[in-house]
């Protein structure tokens, strides 16, 4: 029979493979005394922090059969930012086989704190796996304004209906950082008390909760409350942050009803909206890909009045040449026809040779006979390179008429 001796011996010459026999048969006997217990575990410890990858896995199989022991030592060792990384991952690993309220609090606090990807991966893991039992302990640390972060943060990982009702309750914290925290979790539910949250985020003091809150509106939305939806997103359209306006552009985009497209629309004709914003607005009307959206795109195109950049006709141009709808192909080729008997007519928009190269490569891949005659026409252009995407186009449609 092994003894300790015997172990104690393999790990002081190195000899890992022999180590972890040795370990293995000592704690399968399932007969130590306490005493003996801990001189294992102290020897495995010593084991995992200087054996290699191969061995530390199989040290870690192993040691939860000592059971609730090695729970505070282990955690000392998680949470030692000096001690070597692959070690605290795989002690980690360990402790997420008991599901212990200070093992739930440790984890949290490595999500929070490390900037160690690895690491971060495997606690939100370790969080997720034990799912409920980890959220009344997490949540109980909600009020605690030292632990409300992390509590709020490791909550969002665990993706159980059971977390909405805590998370409800941190909508309003003081700290920016747990609002969005929670707009984010909730807004990947459907449930009729998160829809009224979401909204009132939308008018929230800081940016960041109101771009999470416009996300989330984009997916959570429902059919019986569109027209709410869409009055709260429209004003973030014109935010003081970009980003948060490119966030209510997906979202009013994914709702894609009548007012929604009007809206974007609406914005994306103003002078004032940033090309940036104006590039995504006219992205997001493509994604809807119905008559109405397309409509509005052609009229970008067509209406002289409208001072629209070089940039943006050519993203108008690209995006209707990647129409699905076999109608709403016939439609944008039309609109694109149009934009180039009135461009070729009287020079009231700038059409380079840029314009005319997307142009040429959209007709040809809308693959409509009715853009033969114009790019025969590009085909013959003084700019080499737009003759060049012409006389691909060209081909392109003859070959899918053939």
């Amino acid at each position: 029979m092994t003894t300790i001796s015997e172990l104690q011996a393999a790990i002081e010459a190195k000899n890992w493979s022999l180590a972890n026999e040795y370990l293995q048969q000592i704690i399968n006997r399932k007969s130590l005394e306490n005493t003996e217990s801990e001189i294992v575990l102290n020897l495995a410890i010593q084991s995992l922090k200087k054996s290699d990858f191969q061995q530390r896995w199989l040290i870690a199989k192993e040691l939860p059969k000592l059971g609730k022991i090695i729970i505070p030592p282990l955690i000392e060792i998680l949470e030692d930012e000096t001690i070597e990384t692959e070690i605290r991952w795989f002690v980690g690993r360990i402790l997420s086989n008991f599901q212990e309220s200070e093992i739930i609090i440790s984890l949290a606090k490595l999500v929070q704190k490390t900037e160690d990807e690895e690491l971060a991966l495997m606690a939100s893991k370790a969080l997720a796996s034990m799912g409920e039992i980890a959220i009344q302990p997490l949540s109980n640390l909600l009020p605690q304004p030292e632990y409300q972060l992390l509590a709020a943060k490791a909550l969002s990982i665990i993706r159980y209906p059971q977390i909405i009702q805590p998370l409800l309750g941190v909508v309003n914290a003081d700290s920016p950082e747990v609002r969005v925290i929670a707009i984010e979790a909730l807004g990947s539910f459907q449930d009729r008390r998160i829809m009224e949250v979401l909204m009132k985020a939308t008018q929230d003091t800081h940016s960041l909760v109101r771009k999470e809150a416009a996300k989330a509106l984009g997916i959570s939305y429902n059919n019986t409350n569109t027209k709410n939806v869409v009055s709260c997103l429209k004003p973030l359209l014109l935010d003081i942050d970009l980003l948060v306006c490119l966030e209510a552009a997906k979202a009013l985009g994914r709702i894609g009803t009548v007012e929604a497209i009007d809206i974007l629309f609406e914005v994306l004709k103003l002078e004032a909206t940033p090309n940036i914003l104006k590039l995504k607005l006219v992205r997001v009307l493509s994604w809807v890909e119905n008559d109405q959206a397309i409509e509005y795109l052609g009229l970008i195109l067509i209406e002289t009045s409208l001072k629209i950049s070089p940039e943006i006709l050519a993203e108008i141009i690209i995006v209707l040449g990647r129409i699905f709808s076999p109608d709403l192909k016939i439609k944008a080729t039309e609109i694109l026809i149009n934009f180039f008997h009135q461009t070729r007519n009287n020079q009231t928009k700038n059409i380079d040779s840029q314009i005319k190269q997307v142009l040429a490569t959209s007709l040809g891949e809308l693959g409509q006979n009715s853009a033969l005659e114009i790019l025969q026409i590009l085909a013959i252009d003084s700019d080499k390179k737009v003759r060049l995407h012409a006389k691909a186009a060209v081909k392109r449609l003859t070959t899918c008429q053939n």
